[in-house]
């Protein structure tokens, strides 16, 4: 799915959107370029979307738009209520979407830097967000660190263009920060604070950006005294969201202990 200010209609992209999605996101663009006109610059899939590992009834649908930052605010507003659900029925558990103007993501940054935060959706609380002072950044720097590396492109230009490269000390901490929140676990689920960790430490370990699904099978492949907690979460991370299972507490805690570890070596500035 692309298209230019001229022909906002969907076209090929580098990666299929998945077909459950396909009417959706169209409609979203579509509803994008009247809101913001001939200041929409890019409108991209992050999240699983953009990592091929979207699960039809358990994951949101992440999407990142970016802006001139001209646009009026009205223009966000209108937009925030042409999106809501289910003014507009979003077929995945939510919508994740965050707005941005093109001077917070030409450049690397460890702020939240959105214009607009918008969550909804049937198994999301609705929130829509105009000030980043209400938000921590760390999940922020992480989206945007996927979308340059891998994010899909429905409109506009592509998003090495538009998204800078990050900065890995930022994206680092911001890691960190996340272990942080999800050791705590309130507001998440236990499988997926396991499977992001996974993906946390690939990318420490690697640089590379991958889906849930693949990190924990290399996690579990690379480090067998987590492979039964690994394999758990991956199995409730098959079912629907509202029938998620419930992993070991003690056995979670000592996972992302590990993985704060991983994460805090890798942030560690190299010897003389």
């Amino acid at each position: 799915m692309t298209g230019t200010p001229e022909d906002p209609r969907p076209g090929p992209s580098q990666r299929p959107v998945p077909a459950e999605l396909r009417p959706y996101l169209e409609e979203l663009v579509r509803r994008t370029h009247a809101a913001c006109g001939d200041r929409l610059v890019s409108v991209l899939a992050v999240g699983s979307v953009a990592l091929g590992d979207y699960r039809h009834g358990r994951s949101d649908v992440d999407v990142m738009v970016v802006v001139e930052p001209s646009l009026p605010g009205a223009a966000l507003h209108e937009l925030a209520e042409e999106l809501a659900h289910p003014r507009l029925f979003c077929p995945a558990a939510g919508l994740e979407l965050v707005v941005y103007g093109t001077d917070a993501v030409s450049r690397p940054s460890g702020t939240a830097g959105y214009l607009l935060d918008l969550n909804t959706g049937p198994q999301l609380p609705d929130r829509a967000s105009f000030d980043p002072a209400q938000s921590p950044a760390f999940w922020y720097v992480i989206d945007r660190a996927v979308a340059h590396r891998a994010g899909l492109v429905l409109y506009g230009s592509p998003a090495e263009r538009v998204v800078a490269a990050p900065d890995r000390a930022r994206v680092l901490a911001a890691i960190a920060a996340s272990v942080r929140e999800h050791t705590e676990g309130e507001g998440h689920l236990a499988d997926n604070r396991v499977l992001n960790g996974c993906r946390s430490v690939v990318y420490c370990r690697t640089g590379r950006w991958t889906a849930k699904r693949t990190a924990a099978r290399e996690i579990a492949a690379t480090e067998q005294r987590f492979g039964p907690l690994v394999a758990a979460a991956l199995h409730s991370f098959e079912r629907p969201r509202t029938a998620a299972a419930a992993l070991p507490a003690p056995e979670v805690r000592t996972f992302l202990r590990w993985v704060r570890e991983v994460v805090d070596e890798a942030a560690r500035p190299a010897g003389p």
